[in-house]
This record gives C-alpha cells, sequence and structure tokens, in this order.
C-alpha cells in the first residue's frame, strides 16, 4: 500500500544510490516501516503489541540457539544437561531463565494482540488475509510451546506428553496410527524426544516466515485503527518513523523491563514445580497440567465427559480444535458494517463477558478435574461457542451502531476537543 502522500526513498549517499539500483533493501525498509509507511495517526499503544510479538520471536529464537548448543536430546541426558545449562554453562541459567519465561510473554502479547484485533474488528474486510495468517502463527506458536514444553523431561514434560498425544488416539480408523507417528514407538520415549527437539528448533523458522506474509499482507490495505473508518486523506495518517517507531521502542522498553522482573527475580512464577523432579513412566503426578497459556482450551478440552454418539474424549479433542480454528471464519461470522467496538455499544459488552469467560476457562483449566471445576468448564465452554456461532453472528446483523466520525482526523480533534478551524490554521504534515 502506498497513499500518494507518502514519502518517497531518494537516497543522497552515492554508495545508498549505488545499492539501491542494485539491491532495493533500503527501499524496502523505509516503504516498511520508515517514513514511507503512514499509518493512522490514531492508532494507540494497543498497536505496539504486534511489534513486541516479533520481538518477543527474536527472543525466543536467539535463546532457543544457544540453548541447543548444549542441550541432549536424549532421555538418559536430557534432564541432567539442562541441570548442566543451568550450573555450569556462562549464562546459562539467564538463557534458560529468558527462553522458559519468554514463551509465556510470547504468549502474553500474542494474546492482548489478538483481543486488540476482536475488539476493533481487525479481522474485517479488507483484512481477512491479515487475520486469517495471525490465527495460522497462533496454532505453529502452540504446537511449539507444547514441544518444548517436553524438552527439559521432568514429571510434567514426560506427562503432558502423554496425554496430549494420546488424546490422538481418539479419532476413529487412524488415530492409532497418528500416535505412534507422532511418538515414534507405542510410548513416550528417546524417539519422541528427538523428534519433537528438532521440531521445536524448526518451527520458529516456520513462524517467522509467516509473521513475514502477515506484515506483507497488512502493507496491502495497511493498518486498522480504534474508529475502524478508513483512510481518506494526509490529514488522516502520520509516517511510521519516527512517530510511531518512538512509541513502539517506548513500548519494547517496559515490555523489557516486565520481562527482567521475572527473569531476575520470578523465574519459576510461569512454571510448574514438578518439572524439576526427572521424568518417572512409573509414577503419575496427582494433577497432570500444561502450560498456562493452554488452560483455556485444556478446560474445554475436560468440559466432554459423557459419551453421546462419538466418545467424550473424541468431543474434547473436536471441541479444543475447532475453539481454535473457528476464528478462521469469525471474518464472515461478524456481519456488521462497522468494524469497531467502540461504536458498537452491545457488541461492546459481549466482548468483555468474552473476556470473562475465557478468563474462567483458564481458571479452571488449570485447576483439578473435579466438581465444580468441570461443571464451570462445561458452562464456559458452551458460552465461548455460543458466542461466536450464535450471539455475534445476530447481534451483528441487528445492533444499530452509534454514528461514525466522517474521518480519523475529524475523531482525533473531537477527543482533544480541537476545531477543525483552528487546526486547518497549522502547517500541512
Amino acid at each position: 500500500m502506498s497513499f500518494p502522500w507518502a514519502n518517497h526513498y531518494q537516497p543522497k549517499n552515492p554508495f545508498m544510490q549505488w545499492l539501491d539500483s542494485r539491491l532495493p533493501l533500503p527501499r524496502l525498509v523505509y516503504n516498511s516501516v520508515g517514513a514511507g509507511y503512514p499509518v493512522p495517526r490514531n492508532i494507540n499503544y494497543l498497536w505496539n503489541f504486534g511489534v513486541l510479538s516479533g520481538l518477543a520471536l527474536l527472543i525466543q529464537i536467539v535463546t532457543g540457539i544457544v540453548l541447543a548448543m548444549h542441550y541432549g536430546a536424549n532421555t538418559l541426558v536430557a534432564f541432567d544437561s539442562v541441570e548442566h545449562i543451568m550450573r555450569d554453562v556462562n549464562y546459562g541459567w539467564l538463557m534458560r531463565y529468558a527462553h522458559a519465561n519468554g514463551a509465556s510473554f510470547f504468549f502474553i502479547v500474542v494474546y492482548i494482540h489478538i483481543f486488540r484485533g476482536l475488539y476493533y474488528g481487525s479481522y474485517k474486510a479488507p483484512r481477512e488475509l491479515v487475520w486469517m495468517l495471525g490465527v495460522v502463527i497462533l496454532l505453529l506458536m502452540m504446537a511449539t510451546g507444547f514441544m518444548g514444553y517436553v524438552l527439559p523431561w521432568g514429571q510434567m514434560s514426560f506427562w503432558g506428553a502423554t496425554v496430549i498425544t494420546n488424546l490422538f488416539s481418539a479419532i476413529p480408523l487412524v488415530g492409532e496410527s497418528i500416535v505412534t507417528l507422532l511418538l515414534g514407538g507405542f510410548a513416550v520415549d528417546n524417539a519422541t524426544l528427538n523428534r519433537f527437539f528438532s521440531l521445536h528448533y524448526l518451527l520458529p523458522f516456520v513462524i517467522a516466515g509467516v509473521v513475514i506474509l502477515k506484515i506483507w499482507s497488512l502493507h496491502i490495505p495497511g493498518s486498522n485503527n480504534p474508529t475502524g473508518i478508513d483512510v481518506k486523506g494526509p490529514a488522516d495518517t502520520l509516517p511510521f518513523h519516527p512517530y510511531f517507531t518512538s512509541k513502539d521502542l517506548f513500548g519494547a522498553g517496559v515490555y523489557l523491563i516486565a520481562f527482567s522482573v521475572f527473569v531476575f527475580f520470578l523465574p519459576n512464577f510461569l512454571g510448574h514445580p514438578d518439572n524439576y523432579i526427572p521424568a518417572n513412566p512409573i509414577s503419575t503426578p496427582a494433577h497432570i497440567v500444561p502450560e498456562w497459556y493452554f488452560w483455556p482450551f485444556y478446560a474445554i478440552l475436560r468440559a466432554f465427559t459423557i459419551d453421546f454418539i462419538l466418545p467424550a474424549k473424541l468431543w474434547g479433542v473436536l471441541a479444543m480444535f475447532a475453539a481454535i480454528l473457528l476464528l478462521f471464519f469469525l471474518p464472515w461470522l461478524d456481519g456488521s458494517n462497522v468494524k469497531s467496538n467502540r461504536y458498537k455499544p452491545v457488541s461492546k459488552q459481549l466482548f468483555w463477558v468474552l473476556m470473562l469467560d475465557l478468563a474462567i476457562l483458564g481458571w479452571v483449566g488449570g485447576a483439578p478435574a473435579e466438581e465444580p471445576y468441570v461443571r464451570i468448564s462445561q458452562i464456559a465452554s458452551m458460552y465461548y461457542f455460543a458466542h461466536f456461532l450464535i450471539i455475534l453472528p445476530i447481534v451483528s446483523r441487528i445492533e444499530r451502531p452509534l454514528p461514525l466520525p466522517n474521518s480519523i482526523a475529524e475523531a482525533v480533534l473531537s477527543k482533544k476537543n480541537e476545531t477543525p478551524a483552528a487546526t486547518a490554521a497549522q502547517p500541512a504534515e
């Protein structure tokens, strides 16, 4: 995307002119994240989380490469190799804690990024493909996170892998074959650890490739904004650099401070203590749970307890995957012509109800599989699917939105209690 008023790249240095004529990489950067990329002037700090997701991915790749240099992907030495990294490798403890907490922070910023998209309607036309590529990234992150959870080869690693991989056995006809393929045998063992380590190392680079496609697809229609209305003229935009690069740098600083607090002062707060016990196939933990960022989906999985036509286990697996896959269809489930919930009072309230529902699912997902948690998870799961498949399609088509501003500039001026006449007297940007 390039608006007619976008700045053009004009290198003045002879070397940069020579490079631009042969490999226009500086031009690509300038037009992608520089002054040549105009963005809506009213985007707020919630738009920082896309950049923060990229920063979190970079931290994971760098720390993961360093850890892979010292990790032993063998069931006989995997647990000890992690302890070796923590105790003997120079700054190995820092790499390990940064990687472990980095996974949690990666999911935090991505979840906030998704919730921002839900609230402001960033999934609606013409950005459907941007949204769908984001869902692909989420699925790849979940696969990568699950496999990474197995690598320390502690009690929760081993039994988490056992429980999750056995879920696929519920698939009729091919389930057992899929489990054997995933495990490399008939039980979680050395072949499983090798496969998971290989894929855990590979998938972050696949995620990086999909991120590039997502950014590319975003630059065709341009960024959404809190009003959800299209850019109409130069007054609606500002160059990405320096206005929003400085905003992103500030957000990155805040993120790194919060991240450092966990790495240096609360390194095990987001982990499970049982993972500091070596894996033991003949000693089952009292309460098997995945990492916290899987808890809402784990709650949906466990919500099915009665066989009905299909086994309850299969219903749980289908529901768990459907909870994510239905996000692909969100652009068409939402029939409203208005993107932002800022102008849809009923949809705004329903959004916060959905957030509460997800919080409840996360809470019961980390709780034992007993009453009243199972019953609460069943009610919360029912609402989750009802929200996207029944409530949202109906409300989006019958709700009467509030009047939209005529332009982004008008919305900014009305928020600042300024008059268009006063602004018109100012020099054009």
